[in-house]
């Protein structure tokens, strides 16, 4: 699958999306390493701490799915602004990912690809734990 595909499913993603409430409506398309991809949208709640992210949506499905190695996420929303996954978004994705894991952000202007690490250094792992 090349990026321009991953994004593509992506931006169909986008269209599920259920934001009533902030109108910003997100797409995530999470490739496995076997090279099979799970979508996710973001799906708002009127108490927005209930609201569900694409990225951890697309990630819930594949680790459900028995999946627990990933090549690359892209994401996308409607505005098509380069969003990158929050904060919350970029730990849940290093539970399973290391710093060298793509993270493709659809912009206007094209894609920007980023990799975990530099979006998210030092990031608390198991090993915090112990």
């Amino acid at each position: 699958m090349t990026d321009k595909d991953l994004l593509a499913a992506a931006r169909d993603a986008v269209e599920r999306s259920y934001a009533p409430y902030s109108e910003y409506r997100v797409g995530a398309a999470l490739e496995t390493d076997d090279g099979t991809v799970f979508s996710g949208c973001n799906v708002e709640n009127a108490n927005y701490s209930n609201s569900v992210h694409a990225e951890e949506l697309a990630l819930s499905k594949a680790v459900e799915a028995g999946h627990r190695s990933f090549e690359r996420i892209a994401v996308s929303s409607e505005r098509r602004d380069g969003v990158t996954p929050c904060g919350a978004c970029r730990q849940s994705l290093s539970e399973f990912c290391d710093g060298a894991f793509r993270v493709l952000c659809d912009g206007e202007d094209g894609t920007t690809a980023y990799t975990l690490g530099e979006l998210l250094p030092n990031t608390i792992t198991s090993e915090h734990l112990e």
